[in-house]
C-alpha cells in the first residue's frame, strides 16, 4: 500500500507542477497531450476516435478538450475526407506555436530537474517500466 500510495501522490505533484507551467498557455495536461499528439500525427490531424484511443480517455473527455481548445482557435474540426460521415481535429497554426512554446515551458520547468540524479532516474524508470510491462502497456 505504501508503494502505490507513493506512486499516486507523485502523480500528483507532477501533474500540479505541469498544470502550472501550461496555466500561462490557457492550457491543461489533458488539452496539451491532444495538441502534442495532433503535432506528432503525420498531417497534424487525427479523427476524434483515434484521439481517446491513443490517450486512453473516453469520448466525452475527447469531446471537452476538442471542444475548449476549438475555442482557443489551436484545433478546427474538419471533415475526413477519407469518411464522409467522420470529423478530424486539425492542428492550427496556431495552436502548433502554443504547443512548442508549452513544450519547452513543460521541458525546462517540470521535467529537466526533477530532483534525482542520473543514476536514480534510470533505476526509477526501470522499475516503473517492469509494473508497466506486466500490466501489457509493452509488447
Amino acid at each position: 500500500m505504501a508503494v502505490v500510495t507513493s506512486v499516486i501522490r507523485v502523480q500528483q505533484i507532477f501533474m500540479t507542477r505541469s498544470e502550472d507551467v501550461l496555466r500561462p498557455f490557457g492550457l491543461t495536461f489533458a488539452r496539451y497531450e491532444v495538441l502534442m499528439l495532433l503535432a506528432f500525427s503525420r498531417e497534424g490531424r487525427l479523427p476524434l476516435g483515434k484521439i481517446g484511443e491513443r490517450l486512453q480517455v473516453h469520448a466525452a473527455s475527447v469531446t471537452n478538450a476538442i471542444d475548449r481548445l476549438e475555442g482557443q482557435g489551436f484545433v478546427e474540426r474538419v471533415p475526413n475526407p477519407r469518411d464522409g460521415r467522420g470529423t478530424l481535429a486539425e492542428l492550427t497554426a496556431s495552436g502548433r506555436d502554443v504547443a512548442q512554446r508549452a513544450t519547452t515551458a513543460i521541458n525546462t520547468e517540470v521535467f529537466l530537474d526533477m530532483g534525482l540524479s542520473e543514476r536514480d532516474l534510470a533505476d526509477l524508470y526501470r522499475v516503473l517500466r517492469t509494473i508497466r510491462h506486466e500490466a501489457g502497456d509493452f509488447t
